[in-house]
C-alpha cells in the first residue's frame, strides 16, 4: 500500500510524507510495534514527540528497527539545544508547537526539515518565511480547509500541514483545499499505543491513505 508523497519544488531533495502520524505515549517503549505497523501501512512520516518519556533515548533504537524507508522525526521540540540534539540522531524532520525563529533557525542550519506551529497569519508567515519546509496550522479544528484558501491571498506560496482534530474527512477535504500534508493523532492512532489492536490499527491507515489519495485527486 502506497500514498502519494508532496516534493517541494524549490528544495528538491525535501519530500514531505501526505500523513504524519504523531505517536505521545507514556513511555516510548510503547513506539516499536506501532511504528512498523504505521509504517508498513502506508503512513509516510511518524512523529515522534519529545512530550513521551524515552524518546531521545529510545529513537535509534526505533528507527534500526522500522521499516526500510520509513521517516521518522522528532516532534514537541521547544529549543534549539534539541535541534542540535536531533541532528546528532539524524532525524529526517523536526515539529514544533510553536513559531520559534530559533529553533527554525537551527533545523536551517543543520539543514533539517522543519515543520513549526502556528495560528495566525503572522505566526505562520514568519515561520515560511524563516525558512520552514512548511508551516503547521495547529490546532486546524478552530478553522477549517477554508482558511489556507484566505492564507493563499497575500501568501501564494505558502505551504501548510493541519495538525489538531484532523480525522478522515477533514484529512480529505484539507488535501483538497491543498494542504502539503496532514499530521494525524488520536483519530489514526486509536488506543495502539496503549497496547490495543495493530490490525485495527491497520485497518485506519488504509482508510487514512484512502482519504488522503482521494483529497489528492479532487484538487
Amino acid at each position: 500500500m502506497s500514498v502519494a508523497e508532496y516534493t517541494d519544488s524549490s528544495t528538491p531533495a525535501v519530500v514531505t510524507p501526505s500523513i504524519i502520524a504523531v505517536l505521545r505515549a507514556e513511555d516510548a517503549s510503547a513506539y516499536g510495534p506501532v511504528v512498523r505497523t504505521l509504517a508498513d501501512n502506508g503512513i509516510g512520516g511518524i512523529e515522534l514527540t519529545m512530550s513521551t518519556p524515552g524518546t531521545l533515548e529510545q529513537f535509534e533504537r526505533v528507527r534500526a528497527e522500522a521499516p526500510e524507508g520509513a521517516r521518522i522525526g522528532l516532534g514537541t521540540v521547544t529549543a534549539a539545544e534539541q535541534v542540535w540534539r536531533a541532528d546528532a540522531l539524524e532525524v529526517d524532520f523536526i515539529v514544533t508547537p510553536t513559531t520559534d525563529p530559533d529553533i527554525i533557525a537551527a533545523a536551517v542550519e543543520a539543514r533539517i526539515p522543519i515543520y513549526p506551529g502556528g495560528l495566525t497569519p503572522t505566526e505562520l508567515w514568519s515561520g515560511w518565511n524563516a525558512g520552514a519546509t512548511a508551516v503547521k496550522i495547529f490546532p486546524a479544528s478552530l478553522f477549517g480547509p477554508d482558511y489556507l484558501a484566505h492564507l493563499r491571498g497575500p501568501f501564494p506560496d505558502i505551504e501548510v500541514v493541519p495538525s489538531g482534530g484532523v480525522g478522515l474527512a477533514e484529512a480529505q477535504a484539507w488535501i483538497r483545499a491543498g494542504a502539503k500534508s496532514v499530521s494525524v493523532g488520536g483519530p489514526l492512532l486509536g488506543d495502539a499505543l496503549r497496547g490495543g489492536d495493530l490490525g485495527a490499527l491497520a485497518d485506519r491507515c488504509a482508510q487514512f491513505v484512502d482519504a488522503v489519495n482521494k483529497g489528492r485527486s479532487a484538487q
